[in-house]
């Protein structure tokens, strides 16, 4: 007999809000540790920033974050397409970490830099994966001897995406040199365009697009750039590990094909590798 609590309804109440390097949702990085440039601090909100609250908490290197996805719709569907698949293949909600889900809750393990409790509570955070302004509604201390599993299976994402090389143009170089935080952002763009945030159905695409991430207090313009040479290494590549099929349908083999589920992925890595994204420009956005 099924007991389940089905008509129950719970409110969940913030604890505080994320304030990061990331004004819009385009170009976080999607999933935390991938930045470790990025910059945030997660402030406690009445009545939960009392520092006894936090008490101890210093002594952890890592904390789980409970948090909203309050820039996604309310909406749903059981099936998502993950960009690590190409934006092609679809998987259930439940077997992706979209942030298209219901009940809008995510979780990230981040980094604890710092606890500040002088004027409530303020905790500095590295390498954060979260749009400024984000709810937070829970916060755990990781046990990496209870939580760390190496030789667990990760399903289409068994590794981390590769990079793509990041250039920037010599009016990008000048922009980011006449600033205090010169460095950092540096490497912050860096590391958000080299996880390559344009959207997957556009990887492939041959296009002078110009692309635009806010990160701090500017807005980065960038293009991706294709080598012909290493284009076409990687379509040999492609070839000789799936004879007599085309590049075209190799996403599509995959889908049908559990043996060789993570081929979409391989072949997206294989086809990025030719691809370099140029920093354009570097402007200060207005306040």
């Amino acid at each position: 007999m099924d007991d389940g609590p089905h008509s129950e309804h719970f409110s969940i109440t913030p604890i505080g809000h994320i304030e990061s390097d990331y004004p819009d949702k385009f170009g976080v990085p999607r999933q935390p540790g991938l930045a470790p440039a990025a910059e945030a601090h997660l402030v406690l909100t009445p009545p939960f920033n009392d520092p006894l609250a936090v008490r101890g908490l210093e002594a952890f290197s890592h904390i789980w974050v409970s948090f909203i996805f309050h820039q996604s719709p309310t909406r749903w569907t059981p099936l998502v397409r993950p960009p690590r698949l190409g934006g092609n293949r679809k998987v259930g909600v439940f077997a992706s970490r979209s942030t298209h889900r219901p009940n809008r809750l995510g979780l990230s393990l981040i980094a604890l830099t710092g606890v500040d409790t002088s004027h409530g509570v303020r905790l500095q955070l590295e390498g954060c994966d979260l749009v400024n302004g984000t709810p937070v509604v829970d916060i755990k201390p990781y046990l990496p001897w209870a939580e760390a599993r190496p030789d667990a299976r990760a399903g289409f994402a068994p590794h981390a995406p590769d990079l793509l090389p990041v250039h920037f143009s010599q009016a990008a170089k000048e922009s980011l040199a006449a600033r205090a935080d010169s460095a950092s952002l540096y490497a912050l763009i860096e590391q958000v365009l080299g996880q390559d945030p344009r959207p997957a159905y556009q990887r492939d695409a041959h296009s002078e697009r110009l692309y635009g991430v806010r990160l701090r207090d500017v807005d980065v313009k960038f293009r991706a750039v294709i080598n012909p040479a290493l284009q076409n290494s990687a379509s040999r590549h492609s070839d000789v590990n799936n004879p007599g099929i085309k590049n075209a349908d190799i996403k599509d083999l995959g889908s049908q094909n559990s043996g060789s589920q993570n081929s979409g992925s391989k072949d997206l890595d294989a086809k990025n590798s030719a691809t370099t994204l140029e920093v354009v420009a570097v402007d200060t956005f207005p306040s």
